[in-house]
């Protein structure tokens, strides 16, 4: 197992668990590399965030002090996932970082990497991350964020894709806490052939706010990539979705494809979709839709008329929503460990949900579950 922890953006290495790496795989804090590697680091780190157009990405570049240096080398192929864990810890005082990380897959090589984050303490942190993955020719590589902070964390998070001739990538977003948090995914595909998948999950309640968005640059020719973001929101949760795919000239035989779908559980929550496209190529295929919509009414009396209390309705209509999200990763520990995540929130917010709707039904006179008979 390869566990890199990192408190407060800054890389700890009595905390973390390296264990055998296979041959040609590389990991290490970013700022110790930059010290006794810089030629390699110089090769690729700011090459490809926008820092012009991306005041986020110019603030982490301007402040960043350390991140993760992950390396895979050619034809090198990782069983074990590679954990990234971001941990920001408050004393009651507010806290800024900005990590930077630098993933440089080369070709032919196989890796999954997780990038984790969670806080600790009561008080205010804002964790503004950059990632920048370069995924050399036919690389398969499968990032994972997962954002789990407390409810008085900011977390703005950007990956840079940057992908290779028949490179294929795959990146999971999961979104499950924070106050207000914003997650960018930009790949490029500037290889001939390559792959992208970009598939995500956000599940809001009470006053959070959940910001994504995904530009994909098809660069080159005979690429094929695919979106799914779902997202699930209660109370006065505020989703947005904002998905753009550009088809410069030169990508001919383009097929990508664009979908967004949302389940609102309250009337307060608020859900901003807007799939687009801009096609500067002649022969491509290329879709974009969204959809927004409540629990089925009739779906949760069908389970209630078979035997299945209120809650576990919800929770298992809830869950077969969001099971698209996880039937797109390949079976592994990260994909078990989101599955388990995903599991324990949703049972959160079926509870808060029932206990919206008894308190509804009461205050109106109308009928419970129990009623009808």
């Amino acid at each position: 197992m390869c566990q890199l922890v990192f408190v407060n953006g800054h890389f700890l290495r009595e905390l973390s668990l390296v264990g055998t790496l296979a041959a040609g795989v590389k990991v290490n804090g970013l700022a110790q590399e930059i010290v006794i590697n810089p030629g390699a680091i110089e090769a690729h780190l700011g090459r490809y965030l926008d820092t012009r157009r991306d005041a986020f990405c110019a603030l982490n570049t301007a402040f960043a002090e350390d991140g993760a240096y992950v390396h895979i080398g050619k034809g090198a192929i990782v069983a074990e996932p590679i954990w990234l864990l971001f941990i920001s810890t408050t004393d009651g005082a507010p806290v800024m970082n900005h990590p930077r990380n630098l993933i440089v897959a080369d070709e032919e090589s196989e890796a999954t990497i997780i990038e984790s984050y969670v806080s600790l303490g009561e008080g205010a942190a804002f964790s503004n991350a950059a990632t920048e993955l370069l995924a050399g020719d036919d690389a398969v590589i499968s990032h994972y964020m997962i954002e789990r902070e407390h409810r008085q964390a900011f977390n703005v998070s950007t990956l840079r894709i940057q992908q290779g001739r028949g490179a294929n990538v795959a990146s999971h977003s999961v979104l499950l806490g924070g106050a207000l948090v914003r997650n960018n995914v930009h790949p490029v595909l500037a290889g001939e052939g390559g792959e992208c998948l970009i598939n995500g999950l956000f599940i809001g309640s009470g006053q959070q706010h959940l910001d994504n968005y995904m530009l994909v640059e098809h660069a080159s020719p005979h690429c094929d990539s695919r979106q799914f973001y779902n997202g699930i929101l209660d109370g006065h949760a505020h989703g947005v979705f904002h998905g753009r795919i550009i088809v410069h000239k030169d990508a001919q035989k383009t097929d990508a494809k664009q979908t967004n779908r949302n389940l609102l559980l309250s009337d307060d929550a608020q859900i901003d979709t807007k799939p687009q496209l801009e096609i500067y190529a002649d022969n491509v295929k290329c879709t974009h839709g969204a959809t927004i919509g409540q629990i089925e009414e009739n779906a949760l009396f069908y389970l209630r008329s078979r035997g299945i209390d209120e809650l576990s309705a919800r929770k298992l209509l809830l869950f077969a929503f969001a099971s698209e999200c996880l039937d797109r990763m390949k079976p592994s520990p990260a994909r078990k460990q989101v599955e388990g995540l995903i599991h324990q929130h949703l049972l959160q917010v079926a509870n808060s949900a029932q206990s919206l709707v008894a308190s509804t039904r009461s205050e109106e006179g109308g009928r419970g579950w129990e009623e009808i008979g």
